[in-house]
């Protein structure tokens, strides 16, 4: 059995061991036939292929793609090994004189591979174009389009590009082999006739890959711009769609030490009114970013970092942007925003944002409207935020800072309007009590000046001493406090000299630590003046307390405050500078209780010196009234 099976295999492959040489001879044969012609090819071309022809089928195809006029003063060079390529130097386009002798750019040397068997049979076509230091100038106008070229095949390619069942379709006659394209050292000119500005792009390079005009395109480009070097990456399957400034489905990624930016979706070019995408975006270091592009907004030192990721769609007359991850330095938050634009007036930023954690001073810089006094000759000419755009934002923060002070379960907006910047906390919880605040800059861009107005309510006054690490004789007791405050200048630059307003400061029971009332009438007793410290061997414990003072030029002056305790009750008025810790104060000790006065009697004194150790000095009474023992 196992015999005829041996057999039945040799009978199979006896066939294919006869063919198989023949097989083997013919292939060879036809290979060296192939690598015969190559080679005689390459032997034959310099005498059968003048460089002339080339020379003028190149300039011809450069003035059949861009519809200006190529022009070479370089001796042309022509290599066939390994393959045939030609390299010109020294060449101008330009549109015709008869139509206005406009210059697209300059190239100093141009390569292409071209097609050995179309150039024998008198036709050339290039491929794998090569261009070093070319000196383009182009030009986007008042509708944001960029004005490719005169009338060549590319823009006759632009124009005639059709949408059709989500596709680019380009009538056959239109469109045409392009092949790749790389770029070394170039420079770029962009003229803006919109903003009338003029964009330098230096030492470009480029490598694109564009097999045909209907086909799809990617392309990485490295330029320099204002000393900074830029990587893009672009691609597209509607190329065409794109170059016109019609809805196109792209990919693009921006990569910089100042920036970093990605975008996938559908785009256009000259507008935003159908974008649709995905976004994102990160800053390492802001205050650089807007030095290298010439922009200054004021107070935004603190705001060192930014990144964003978010879904983005057009919506009406603005973008929304839908699934936003946002982070301010180390504070990030999710929600919604939206940007408006209408015709004649200001784009308005409006949506919600939630942080689990965030520090109030950056965010608030990151809208900073003017710088303060004294820097607005750095910035002449510039005009802040307030004159350009308009803000409304509500912001939540289960946690947020504000310099030394904590708050949580933060309900807060901002808006900006009508020439006035507001800043609300309308909920918060602060040191076991509530907190709103209103922060508000006045007309012109803080030159008016801003003010604060700050309520506290049932707040632990002794853990915020403790908190803040103040020093002396303080009211520690849970209490609450209304401030309002007006400034010249920004409520978050501005110094203690400039500030004025009013506070009102009330709590229930609480502790003087380091004032002993006996220890102060034994004292006042036996001595002219002492300082605070010689009375400071207990506390002062009171049932209520009320206070209040006005603030002006870098001093309060404080009205009536009375401490109310248990047997006795401290009175004290007088001016507090603040700059320098100095006191004039007037006080008095007596008894809470009329009916103990005799045992309490009336202690009137007089508090110099600087905090937290003043001078207490005894003033003497006069008439009927007894002197204190």
């Amino acid at each position: 059995m196992s015999t005829s099976r041996h057999r039945r295999w040799r009978r199979k492959i006896g066939p294919v061991s006869r063919w198989l040489p023949a097989f083997a001879r013919l292939s060879t044969v036809f290979l060296l036939i192939a690598l015969a012609l190559f080679v005689a090819l390459r032997v034959a071309a310099p005498y059968l292929i003048s460089t002339g022809f080339v020379r003028s089928g190149i300039e011809d195809t450069l003035s059949k793609w861009t519809g200006y006029h190529a022009e070479i003063k370089g001796s042309p060079v022509l290599e066939f090994w390994p393959t045939p390529r030609i390299t010109l130097n020294q060449i101008t386009i330009r549109q015709p004189r008869e139509s206005g002798d406009k210059l697209l750019g300059s190239i100093e040397s141009l390569s292409a591979d071209f097609s050995l068997i179309d150039a024998l049979r008198g036709r050339t076509s290039f491929h794998e174009f090569h261009l070093v230091r070319p000196n383009l100038a182009l030009t986007r106008d008042e509708k944001g389009l960029i004005d490719w070229s005169y009338a060549g095949l590319l823009a006759r390619a632009i124009g005639g590009v059709r949408y059709e069942n989500g596709a680019e379709v380009l009538d056959p006659d239109l469109d045409a082999e392009i092949g790749a394209v790389t770029v070394e050292d170039g420079t770029l000119v962009v003229t803006d006739i919109k903003s009338a500005k003029a964009y330098h792009f230096d030492s470009v390079t480029a490598d694109i890959a564009w097999p045909r005009l209907s086909g799809a395109i990617s392309a990485v480009i490295i330029a320099r711009i204002n000393g900074e070097d830029l990587k893009v990456d672009f691609a597209s399957r509607q190329p065409l769609l794109a170059f016109a400034g019609r809805n196109a489905e792209t990919r693009t990624s921006l990569t910089s030490n100042l920036l970093t930016a990605h975008f996938q979706g559908i785009a256009s070019i000259a507008s935003l009114s159908a974008l649709s995408g995905n976004i994102t975006a990160s800053i390492p270091d802001v205050p650089a970013l807007l030095a290298w592009s010439g922009k200054s907004i004021p107070g935004i030192a603190t705001l060192k970092s930014a990144s964003l990721e978010s879904d983005i769609m057009s919506s009406g007359n603005g973008l929304r942007f839908n699934n936003l991850s946002l982070s301010l330095n180390e504070a990030s938050a999710t929600g919604v925003m939206d940007l408006f634009t209408q015709p004649g007036k200001r784009p308005k930023i409006g949506g919600t944002l939630a942080f689990d954690q965030m520090n109030l001073k950056p965010f608030l810089d990151a809208f900073a409207l003017r710088l303060a006094a004294g820097e607005a000759e750095e910035v002449s000419g510039i005009s802040g935020p307030l004159r350009v755009l308009d803000v409304d934002v509500r912001v939540s923060a289960r946690r947020a800072q504000m310099g030394l002070f904590e708050l949580s379960d933060v309900g807060a907006s901002m808006i900006v309007a009508g020439g006035e910047a507001k800043f609300d906390i309308g909920d918060s919880q602060f040191e076991g009590g509530e907190m709103t605040a209103h922060l508000e800059a006045t007309q012109r861009d803080f030159d008016g000046g801003g003010k604060l107005q700050l309520s506290i309510r049932n707040a632990d006054f002794a853990a915020l001493a403790e908190r803040l690490q103040l020093k002396g004789p303080l009211p520690l007791a849970t209490g609450s406090l209304d401030l309002d405050l007006q400034s010249p200048k920004a409520i978050w630059t501005t110094g203690l000299a400039d500030v004025s307003g009013r506070l009102h400061f009330w709590t229930g029971e609480g502790t003087i630590p380091g004032i002993d009332a006996a220890a102060l009438r034994t004292q006042a007793a036996e001595k002219p003046f002492f300082p605070l410290s010689a009375a400071a061997g207990g506390a002062f414990a009171f049932n209520q307390l009320n206070l209040q003072a006005d603030f002006a030029n870098g001093s309060a002056e404080m009205h009536d405050a009375r401490i109310a305790g248990a047997t006795q009750t401290l009175t004290l008025s007088g001016v507090i500078t603040y700059q320098s810790n100095g006191l004039a104060l007037s006080g008095s000790l007596d008894a809470t209780d009329p009916a103990k006065a005799a045992e309490l009697p009336l202690l009137p004194f007089f508090i110099g010196g600087s905090w937290p150790n003043p001078v207490i000095s005894p003033v003497p009474l006069f008439g009927n009234t007894p002197q204190a023992q």
